[in-house]
């Protein structure tokens, strides 16, 4: 194989794929990247047996094959280059290297054959889509803060993506949670989506999704079976993930229904009237208690160790006077999404969940957990 490639575009490849890589791995083939010349250019692909990641990169190929090599290491080299660069990449014979050469710098890796490097086969993938970038980017973006991290509760670890009827046609709906706070996002069904099977995907490809969004790229085609996915970006990016073996939980029975309290709060306001109480709540608790009444809230916080602190703000309250205490982080991070001036929470009683939203109908909904303070 000998091929020469820019830097630049080398480089923001190998960006794309080298994040899947695991740092440590008993696999030694897993900690590579396969390089594969041929007449299209130079194809980059790196796995973790649950994710892949493919990009192909125009290059000036001399001769075509294909080889691994350490994919944090070659990345490393690769941003340690001067800019502008040209970047040629060797291997000759059965020799167990590969040469890297750019101007007066010359490199040599190890490499491991590229027989060895695990295929993840999406095999047949029958519901096909396309979506805005922008809206995949934002369906993301407002659920992931929701995903679970506790590896028991599995079937929580990723965003839950569906179909289904709601007022106004058929919806697609991004839904989180982690037992103490439920992000639902919806938007109107693309084409092609119709009768698509529940499916959640893993909170680190999630991650990796994001991050390809934000690198450009209009439109992004997702193709979906019961085990797999496929996200195929417009800059030529295609990633592929196991989904969660698992069944998603009946998120529709915790969305409160009845409750008739409203509160609306400017937002910015509030999310840093929070911020500053919570600076002494201890990091155990982070409990923070809202009382509201006739057109007052006030906002406290209790820590035996380090005192107490309250701030008060005026606010659209008419219902009758509530104390109710939720952890402040989950605070803070709800209001963080929210698009509009304000934040309107309907409350219930101070042992409910309560929903949240910029307002009603809007496409974004929250429901948080009430701590006991």
């Amino acid at each position: 194989m000998r091929v020469t490639v820019e830097r630049a575009a080398l480089l923001r490849s190998l960006g794309h794929v080298h994040r899947v890589v695991e740092r440590r791995n008993t696999i030694p083939i897993l900690s590579n990247v396969l390089l594969r010349s041929s007449p299209e250019g130079l194809q980059l692909k790196a796995t973790d047996l649950d994710i892949e990641v493919t990009e192909t990169i125009p290059a000036d190929v001399a001769d075509g094959g294909a080889t691994t090599v350490p994919a944090h290491v070659i990345y490393d080299i690769v941003r340690k280059l001067p800019d502008g660069a040209q970047v040629s990449l060797e291997t000759s014979g059965d020799t167990n290297q590969m040469q890297i050469r750019s101007g007066r710098s010359r490199f040599t890796l190890g490499a491991l054959p590229e027989t060895d490097f695990p295929d993840l086969a999406a095999g047949e993938l029958p519901h096909r889509f396309q979506l805005q970038a922008a809206e995949l980017k934002k369906l993301i973006d407002k659920t992931q803060f929701a995903i679970s991290t506790e590896e028991t509760r599995y079937y929580l670890n990723g965003i839950f993506f569906h179909t289904i009827e709601a007022e106004g046609g058929l919806k697609l709906r991004a839904v989180a949670t982690d037992g103490h706070r439920l992000a639902r996002v919806e938007m109107p069904a693309p084409e092609g989506s119709e009768g698509l099977p529940g499916i959640i995907v893993p909170r680190k490809a999630v991650a990796e999704i994001q991050k390809l969004v934000e690198d450009g790229g209009d439109s992004v085609g997702i193709e979906i079976s019961s085990a797999k996915v496929r996200f195929s970006f417009s800059t030529g990016v295609t990633l592929i993930s196991k989904l969660i073996d698992g069944t998603f939980p009946d998120y529709q029975r915790v969305i409160p229904t009845g409750n008739d309290k409203r509160l609306t709060v400017e937002r910015e306001q509030f999310a840093k009237a929070v911020d500053r109480v919570s600076t002494i709540s201890s990091e155990r608790g982070r409990a923070v208690k809202l009382a509201m009444s006739g057109g007052r809230l006030s906002l406290s916080v209790n820590n035996p160790d380090s005192g107490s602190a309250t701030e008060e703000l005026d606010v659209d309250y008419e219902a009758t006077p509530l104390d109710i205490g939720f952890n402040a982080r989950y605070l803070l991070d709800i209001t963080a999404q929210l698009d509009g001036d304000t934040a309107l929470f309907r409350l219930a009683d101070p042992g409910s969940p309560t929903l949240i939203q910029d307002k009603d109908d809007a496409p974004a909904l929250y429901v948080l957990m009430p701590m006991r303070v």
